[in-house]
């Protein structure tokens, strides 16, 4: 028996992505190390992501781009980057 690989290519990447290293998200393949926030680039997990047409972000991100758009576009406004405020538990 022969193990001919994958075929599997990461969406972020375009590179081979091994069953160890796969996550799929969307029906869209992965590397782990490449599953990040399009605006802030920091890691993203199942349990933390939101994606609008394809494009990923972590939840603080995705919620900031709402409230400053009054839409879900897929770019942030240009100009200064607010710092997101800590949520603070009541």
């Amino acid at each position: 028996m022969s193990f001919s690989g994958t075929l599997d290519k990461c969406k972020a990447c375009e590179k081979t992505v091994h069953f160890i290293d796969l996550l799929s998200a969307d029906g869209v393949i992965y590397h782990k190390s490449c599953f990040r926030c399009s605006h802030c680039n920091g890691t993203l997990s199942m349990c933390n992501y939101s994606s609008m047409e394809g494009v990923l972000y972590c939840k603080p991100h995705f919620e900031q781009l709402f409230k400053e758009t009054g839409t879900f576009t897929k770019k942030f406004p240009t100009g200064r980057i607010r710092k997101i405020q800590p949520l603070i538990a009541s």
